[in-house]
């Protein structure tokens, strides 16, 4: 009997050293590709930029080939394709490896002939929902990438249902152009060796406290959680919350300073810990002993803090966004991301965790599935 042919997927890293959600995507998605079989798991090629190579290092995956790869600039990559009618971002890739697949195609600036599957990838479709959070060049330079996608690619992934129905709304898909749901996992990792009691010690943590875990952006909307710990105070119930996330320059953020106020303005310094961004191995343990993680978004695209909580077993509290319903389903509580009173009404009747409870589907079996359904966007 034929031997079935290993795939050979080549896997593009080359994301802004500071989206850490980028980052933790690609680290995660080839980390889930060891809960497959022996037999079915691909040989995978990971081709990162330089600033990136510290994280390409922690990767422990039997069939991973890490290759340096010299990427042009995007304005640069963008001309060259034009001038020479091939993409440069993956022209020299497919000419050197012989690859089954390659994901994720950000910059698709012209059409590829190839044998190789190319299968773009786009997070969400924020700018349009919330321009006002984007510069107008960024709003510009997303909506032309998306637009050279849509155009040139017959592959596009998605995190999600919401997110795939936004592109039917917002632009018109060739009849060509397929669009795969990939909802991405979390890999919980080096946690084990970690003692709770320490962790909770080195950041100052009380025993009981939520979590939310989010980059201080402003429709990460931190600050209806603010103003909800500001009403239980006035109420006489106080709760203790830790933030983690990259805090932007306070000089050069109004949202931050708006924060600031909020918590001096109502005395909550002695009821948050602002963490900053901390190891992730100490995040996910901290997360996984809080109450609860919270995630007050106005906007995701598929979210990595509920994908954290939902394989740690952790209880969320979320805003009701349609994405956030489709990832957590009945397993969620939610409340709308303005309406302060009500979150203050969840956490103030919270319950205690019961040690050991499943939540969700069982860990393994959910990594699994994500991991096949991923293999099936390049042999479907």
């Amino acid at each position: 009997m034929e031997q079935k042919k290993r795939l050979r997927l080549g896997i593009i890293f080359k994301f802004n050293p500071v989206w850490m959600g980028g980052i933790i995507y690609i680290l995660n998605l080839i980390r889930t590709l060891n809960f497959l079989e022996e037999e079915e798991k691909p040989e995978i090629f990971l081709f990162y930029k330089d600033e990136l190579k510290s994280f390409a290092d922690r990767i422990d995956y039997p069939l991973l080939h890490l290759i340096r790869w010299p990427f042009p600039t995007v304005a640069t990559g963008y001309i060259k394709s034009w001038i020479t009618r091939k993409n440069v971002f993956v022209s020299d890739i497919l000419k050197k490896y012989e690859l089954d697949g390659i994901y994720p195609l950000h910059d698709y600036p012209v059409k590829t002939k190839s044998k190789t599957r190319l299968v773009s990838w786009y997070a969400d479709l924020q700018h349009e929902y919330y321009p006002e959070f984007f510069s107008r060049r960024k709003r510009m330079e997303r909506t032309a990438r998306i637009k050279f996608i849509l155009k040139n690619s017959d592959d596009l992934v998605v995190s999600s249902q919401s997110v795939a129905d936004d592109f039917k709304k917002f632009f018109r898909l060739r009849d060509k152009m397929k669009v795969h749901v990939f909802h991405f996992v979390s890999v919980i990792e080096d946690i084990d060796k970690l003692d709770i009691e320490e962790i909770r010690k080195k950041y100052g943590l009380p025993e009981d406290y939520y979590m939310i875990s989010n980059q201080f952006h402003k429709h990460k909307n931190h600050r209806v959680l603010l103003q909800s710990m500001a009403l239980l105070k006035q109420d006489g119930k106080k709760i203790h919350m830790a933030m983690t996330g990259r805090f932007p320059d306070e000089s050069h953020s109004s949202y931050m300073r708006e924060l600031h106020s909020i918590i001096a303005d109502n005395n909550l310094k002695p009821h948050i810990s602002l963490l900053g961004v901390i190891p992730r191995n100490e995040q996910l343990l901290l997360m996984k002993h809080s109450r609860a993680v919270i995630q007050p978004s106005f906007f995701e695209g598929w979210s990595t803090v509920i994908e954290d909580a939902i394989s740690l077993q952790v209880p969320v509290i979320a805003s009701s966004l349609p994405v956030n319903i489709e990832q957590l389903g009945p397993d969620g509580c939610f409340f709308e991301p303005e309406d302060y009173k009500a979150l203050a009404g969840i956490l103030a009747t919270f319950p205690e965790r019961e040690p050991g409870k499943m939540l969700y589907q069982e860990y393994n079996e959910r990594i699994s599935s994500a991991a096949r359904t991923f293999i099936d966007i390049f042999i479907s």
